[in-house]
């Protein structure tokens, strides 16, 4: 099942009076349904040359009907689910085994093609030494690719808080986490990632009783990012034994004091590529996307962020709608920020570049988050008190 496309079992009579079952994918999105289709194509081809059984295997793909169509084809294997997702140790195993095994075919991060995570195009069709540079050009598409999506249902509004945080991680918060792999002396290995390892592209194979994988969108990078997915809370593997298993085989890059921070990183990534495909809908995705920028800037960068939101009170940029709070009982370090309110501001104004900004004193650091404005209409949705509030917003009104 694809929520992108079409999906079909096809039985077919071989020559030999046999039946054989394939896997047929189709898509209708022109130019972006070749590179997710094409891109599919190829992360399979380098899963199986990894671990053959790993991942069904791709036959065809193309070009489907008269030319010009806009749809595309992918046929592969069909491989029988007994269960999803796939258990925790035989998954995180043959996963930390596709990483250890892969060889970039270069020794550079990057792929060959364009891939795709759902909907998103992945910048990372491009060779790289640096995991730092590759991965920052990747976030930085997907959250320009936000900015554009988060503000549409509101005629084009900004959302200058969201700005902020997004030019932050990228300036400070990736930079000070990624650049350290590969400083030093220490060497970081490219390695084949799956790309979206989450609940519905893991099952077991009924037959072998072993964990395979499909629907990737694939490329060679930092062996950690794939388990990005394994802290959504919306996920069944959120469960830690999915990550304990796999450091059992894989351990944690160096520096090691930095894997948590890391990966709070990744899952960031994984957390806006989920709520860019369910902006219409009432998710908390963008509840978690803030909470994660929000507890990585004020723990690599809090100065700069209060002197960026400070002067958005003062600058009366940041109006109607932003009150950004500190959970009681909780740290940062647990991912305790929420968004009680979400912004339906005027148009945003540029402001100087990161590293330009005047240090702030230790003393005017805000220990807690303080009011940028006021709630839209404080129309808070009933749900469960364990849960983070949402609002109605823009992010939550369904298409017109």
């Amino acid at each position: 099942m694809s929520q992108w496309g079409k999906t079909a079992k096809i039985y077919a009579l071989l020559p030999s009076g046999q039946f054989q079952l394939y896997f047929l994918k189709t898509v209708s999105l022109s130019t972006l349904g070749k590179y997710m289709i094409e891109g599919e194509q190829q992360s399979l081809h380098e899963i199986r040359k990894v671990s053959p059984d790993f991942a069904p295997r791709p036959l065809a793909c193309g070009e489907y009907g008269e030319p010009g169509s806009g749809t595309y084809f992918l046929l592969t294997e069909f491989r029988h689910i007994a269960k999803q997702p796939a258990d925790p140790a035989p998954l995180s195993h043959r996963l930390a085994d596709l990483h250890q095994r892969s060889i970039s075919p270069n020794g550079k991060f990057g792929f060959y093609v364009k891939t795709c995570h759902a909907m998103v195009r992945q910048e990372v069709d491009i060779w790289d030494s640096s995991w730092c540079a590759l991965f920052t050009r990747h976030l930085d598409h997907i959250m320009a690719t936000a900015k554009i999506l988060f503000s549409w249902p509101f005629h084009y509004r900004q959302w200058p808080e969201f700005d902020i945080l997004c030019r932050l991680v990228l300036i400070k918060v990736v930079p000070r986490l990624l650049d350290p792999l590969q400083s030093d002396g220490r060497v970081l290995k490219p390695c084949l990632l799956h790309g979206d390892c989450w609940d519905g592209n893991t099952a077991m194979d009924p037959g072998t009783g072993q964990a395979f994988v499909f629907d990737p969108s694939s490329f060679y990078g930092h062996n950690e990012y794939d388990l990005g997915h394994w802290s959504a809370e919306r996920h069944l593997m959120s469960r830690e034994d999915y990550i304990n298993s796999y450091k059992e085989v894989f351990p944690p890059s160096a520096p090691v004091q930095d894997f948590e921070a890391r990966h709070l990183l990744y899952t960031m990534t994984f957390n806006l590529m989920h709520a860019l495909h369910n902006v219409y809908k009432v998710k908390t995705g963008e509840i978690d996307v803030m909470s994660d920028m929000i507890t990585l800037c004020r723990r690599f960068c809090p100065d700069k962020l209060s002197w960026h939101l400070n002067q958005l009170r003062i600058e009366g940029v940041a109006t109607v709608g932003e009150h950004i709070v500190e959970s009681e009982g909780n740290t940062a370090d647990n991912k305790a920020d929420t968004v009680e309110g979400l912004n339906d501001s005027v148009a945003s104004k540029e402001t100087v570049t990161v590293d330009d900004l005047p240090a702030t004193d230790a003393d005017s650091e805000m220990d807690e988050w303080e009011d940028v404005g006021e709630l839209i209409d404080g129309d808070i949705v009933d749900q469960d008190e364990s849960r983070p509030p949402l609002v109605h917003c823009w992010l939550c009104y369904p298409r017109a």
